[in-house]
């Protein structure tokens, strides 16, 4: 079975990734939804340059497809339309967990391209998860958060014992709800560890990001 994932660049779409190859099936492209002026990602806010280096780590092409948040979800099936017969993909591989607006969203889109959701993350614990993502070789850095968490989170490479300690604070561990997002810096799934440029951290609108020298 031939799949795409939708890759934040973040440790869900990864281990859900990781997981779908696992189990056999086979990766062809990975997909990311820009900005509209395509150059930072709309879920994690990463730049292109970060985006293309994790593919070129797991030899799969790139696609960096911008849009409004309002021709979002047309150009979001328009593309799974496209990638389907370019790639004769089957599936569509997501690392959601437990949220159902966003499996429903999913499954709609999916169904709109024909192609098979799958979220191989579904429904598992979210600290469970987590201790899974890092015994299975996922080195994540936070890369942004909200206000609760603060700026000095921004960097931290993700280990058992900060998501303890988060989850102490009352901060899903998995930052499930949005709480933060994380950027894969190296995997199984990579030939070799990404190289980060500097960064600069600002905080706008209650949530705290990393800016990133281009």
């Amino acid at each position: 079975m031939y799949f795409l994932t939708s890759w934040s660049g973040g440790k869900d779409s990864c281990y859900a990734m990781m997981l779908a190859v696992k189990k056999g099936l086979v990766p062809k492209v990975v997909l990311n939804m820009m900005n509209e002026n395509g150059k930072v990602s709309r879920s994690h806010g990463l730049p292109l340059a970060i985006l293309k280096q994790q593919a070129q780590k797991m030899g799969l092409p790139l696609e960096a497809i911008p849009a409004t948040w309002g021709a979002y979800e047309t150009i979001f099936i328009q593309t799974l339309q496209n990638l389907k017969a370019k790639f004769n993909l089957d599936a569509a591989v997501f690392g959601d967990i437990d949220l159902q607006p966003h499996k429903d969203w999913e499954d709609k889109v999916c169904e709109a391209a024909s192609l098979q959701a799958i979220l191989p993350l579904w429904q598992q614990n979210r600290m469970t998860l987590v201790h899974e993502m890092l015994d299975n070789g996922i080195t994540t850095m936070i890369v942004s958060c909200n206000t609760i968490m603060g700026e000095k989170y921004l960097g931290e490479i993700l280990t058992k014992e900060l998501a303890q300690e988060l989850q102490l604070k009352g901060i899903d561990p998995c930052g499930e709800n949005g709480e933060f997002h994380t950027l894969v810096i190296n995997c199984p799934l990579f030939s070799s560890a990404i190289e980060l440029p500097n960064f600069t951290k600002i905080t706008y609108n209650e949530y705290c990001f990393i800016v990133w020298e281009e």
